[in-house]
């Protein structure tokens, strides 16, 4: 294994970008000695969307669903064995919930990574280039505790960069002091200063901050909005039928479909992966209803409501948000001081891979073209591959940014890199059937028939 300061020597592969996706691929290679990893990523130490860690905010999925067990339940990587070791176990069973904390989760993912030898924080990777001579990606990057460049030579690469908060096009250069709801807590004083705030967004985020701002509602003077251009606010489905969409059969039926068929689930399916918790909508309901025993409770909830633009002025310190009610087709107005985007994330190519670019397949809209097993290079010649994590939404679908299926993706993967199977990779987990069925096959009863990958 390489020294954290040898970058002669070469890396079977190098993973770039340190979220759960890459940090859980690092746990499960730890134990392969046929595979030497590296681990880049540009921040001192690991975060997980720590503006958005409120005290009673949970996973929206069990905690199986950790950096490993769903590959191998007897790594030492567990998010079970990290309670054994932090004396919080008991505590856990006790508590009879499937779902930790996300400050929980958050904490486990750091105690993961504080274990591993693989992983190099503070190196901020500035390009990934190919030498031709050597067969090999040279992978460029700032160490930003050393003040120095360093190249790690690696013979295949994987993406996990993660997805960037999105700001939408109205609000692209908008000035004054909005923020994007991952950075919530670090300005949530400076916004219950003001005498208005309002959250803009439909899914989970969306309701943890209007429910931690309504709660403090009457301790301070502001009136609280929120907006959102779904019709109504919808529940995240979480039926048992519905979770076996989560699988790998639905993942080979979607990789199946047409483009333009894919493009249109994607979009019709978000209340799949980024509904709000039906026990937080109840939550909200109720305290609403608490809250106006004593008279109006100053807040508003506007659905069917879509952002078309928005200004700042500098007089007055407010926003001017132009609204249009959908269904009506009626445009109104909106002033408020403070100004909350809870508008989610979405995919952008890193800029590094400039330099590698005539070497990856993209479809065409420039996306990746994200093969089944998760390639994205256009070679066919083994030794030089690109693999990506949580950038495969338009080729393998919803179930991408799914904690729960990341030790499966990651399986996979490994079994790429290895050229055989480490992990077992299941293929066949539904009772239910997503295709029509072959002309002249005899009708499978249960589970069990293996999948084509």
């Amino acid at each position: 294994m390489a020294t954290p300061q040898d970058t002669t020597h070469v890396h079977d592969f190098t993973a770039i970008g340190l979220g759960p996706f890459n940090l859980g691929l690092a746990c499960l290679t730890e134990p392969v000695g046929e595979l030497d990893g590296l681990f880049l990523d540009d921040k001192p130490e690991f975060d997980w969307h720590s503006g958005m860690l409120l005290e009673d905010s949970t996973l929206q999925t069990p905690f199986m669903s950790d950096l490993v067990t769903l590959a191998d339940p007897t790594s030492p990587y567990s998010f079970l064995n990290y309670l054994k070791e932090t004396g919080r176990l008991y505590a856990f069973y006790i508590r009879e919930s499937f779902y930790p904390l996300r400050a929980e989760y958050n904490d486990y993912c750091r105690w993961a990574a504080g274990k591993l030898g693989s992983v190099r924080f503070n190196n901020r990777v500035t390009s990934v280039e190919y030498d031709e001579s050597e067969e090999l990606y040279l992978v460029r990057a700032d160490d930003l505790a050393a003040g120095e460049q360093r190249t790690y030579r690696s013979r295949k690469i994987v993406l996990g960069t993660g997805t960037p908060a999105h700001i939408p096009d109205s609000c692209q250069g908008l000035g004054g002091d909005f923020i994007h709801n991952s950075r919530y807590l670090d300005h949530k004083q400076e916004l219950q200063k003001k005498k208005s705030v309002t959250v803009v967004g439909s899914g989970q985020s969306a309701a943890e901050i209007y429910y931690d701002l309504l709660q403090e509602i009457g301790g301070h003077d502001y009136h609280l909005t929120w907006v959102t251009r779904s019709p109504r606010f919808f529940p995240l489905e979480y039926t048992k039928l519905t979770l076996e969409m989560t699988s790998p059969e639905y993942v080979d039926y979607f990789y199946g479909l047409p483009q333009a068929t894919r493009d249109e689930l994607v979009t019709s399916q978000k209340n799949l992966y980024k509904g709000i918790n039906t026990e937080l909508i109840d939550a909200i309901f109720d305290l609403l209803y608490q809250k106006s025993l004593h008279g109006p409770c100053p807040t508003r909830l506007m659905t069917n409501t879509a952002l078309t633009d928005a200004s700042y002025d500098d007089g007055s310190g407010a926003y001017t948000l132009g609204l249009r009610q959908e269904e009506q087709k009626q445009d109104f107005t909106l002033t408020t001081e403070g100004l909350i985007l809870a508008t989610g994330y979405r995919y952008r190519t890193p800029e590094f891979l400039s330099p590698v670019a005539d070497r990856i397949d993209w479809d065409e809209q420039g996306r990746f073209a994200v093969r089944r097993n998760y390639r994205v290079d256009s070679g066919d010649t083994p030794g030089r591959e690109i693999y990506v994590q949580n950038a495969e939404l338009h080729t393998h679908g919803f179930v991408t940014p799914d904690l729960g299926m990341a030790a499966y993706r990651n399986s996979c993967i490994i079994r790429e890199l290895l050229g055989r199977e480490y992990y077992h990779v299941e293929r066949s987990i539904a009772f239910q059937d997503f295709t029509a069925p072959v002309p002249g096959a005899a009708p499978a009863t249960t589970t069990g028939t293996e999948a084509p990958y």
